[in-house]
């Protein structure tokens, strides 16, 4: 076994010789394999800023990116669940229209099960969240927004039980409804009455509302329910068939407003997209180090460690006896 070479037998011009090839291979073979330039400072001179900035500007763009696909996925999933809104509550009008035209009872009745079904698939779907934020609760965005639906059920059949004639039963409903200070967004809806995200859909969102307030009176007009202000009173059926087809209207509105911010947040990634390749290329041009140019100095410097530590060796077996031959 060979005994390690003292440094105090080594010419000092001789060591610093063997730590700066040592250094220079190390250097050498991180570049091999990374095919970038080790120390920029030392090897781009006068560019170093520009490489810096191209580098900052590519790490930025990752940053914007990754906002850009969650903003994204957030939309995409509040578009889904008001896509799902939309199609529950398609038709209501044009059923509950027709059949008061005719004076279709069990046509109405079997719409009001209809509509009690789908008050209770917009409920879950508001109630949709991503990760532990819920989309459609605003700022309070740790708190599901809707109770179950037959909380909203019985509110709407307490007024129409206790409404003195068809006029108060629907000052009642719009103030229930419309009114900020109502019952449906003080004790229906939990979420907050904003959201600093510009892209969110508040559960209190105008369409939405609408839908919610002809859905629950046509629900109240099934045939388990003993509500004559509603069920005899063919104009409080029709007011809610007018509500049913404004909303529909406004959540078809809604759908395309969010689209339009969808179809900018994709432009804006492609836009994007092309700057990084500019810049990556930009910072590549200055940066980067032919691998096969490295891979050829690490042989000559393992060429030259190899004679350097040769030569050591033989410096360290030096004796007066050898030096005398």
């Amino acid at each position: 076994m060979t005994s390690p070479i003292s440094n105090n037998v080594i010419p000092l011009p001789l060591n610093r010789a063997l730590s700066d090839i040592r250094e220079r291979l190390e250097v050498a073979s991180e570049e091999a394999v990374t095919g970038r330039k080790s120390n920029l400072v030392a090897d781009l001179n006068g560019q170093v800023d520009r490489a810096l900035l191209s580098q900052k500007a590519v790490t930025d763009i990752a940053t914007q990116r990754d906002q850009l696909n969650l903003r994204g996925t957030r939309l995409e999933l509040a578009q889904q669940s008001v896509a799902v809104i939309q199609e529950v509550s398609s038709g209501f009008d044009t059923r509950l229209s027709t059949a008061l035209g005719v004076d279709d009872v069990p046509s109405i009745e079997f719409a009001a099960l209809d509509a009690s079904v789908a008050i209770d698939q917009i409920f879950s779907s508001l109630n949709i969240r991503h990760g532990e934020r819920y989309l459609f609760a605003g700022d309070a965005s740790d708190t599901p927004p809707f109770p179950d639906a037959s909380v909203l059920l019985d509110d709407i059949r307490t007024i129409a039980a206790t409404a003195l004639d068809t006029a108060d039963f629907s000052a009642q409903l719009d103030l229930y409804f419309d009114d900020p200070a109502g019952p449906f967004q003080q004790t229906i809806y939990s979420g907050a009455p904003t959201a600093s995200d510009p892209d969110a859909v508040l559960g209190t969102d105008p369409a939405i509302v609408e839908l919610l307030k002809g859905l629950s009176v046509l629900a109240l007009a099934g045939p388990d329910e003993v509500l004559p202000i509603i069920q005899d009173d063919p104009d409080v059926l029709q007011s809610a068939a007018e509500s049913l087809f404004s909303g529909q209207t406004a959540i078809v509105t809604l759908q395309a407003d969010r689209g339009i911010i969808q179809e900018q947040i994709e432009k804006t990634q492609e836009s994007l997209d092309i700057e990084e390749t500019i810049l990556s290329q930009a910072f590549n041009d200055i940066t980067a180090r032919d691998q096969f140019e490295a891979a050829a100095q690490i042989e000559e410097l393992q060429a030259n460690l190899e004679a350097a530590l040769l030569l050591t060796s033989r410096i360290a077996n030096l004796s007066l006896i050898n030096f005398l031959r």
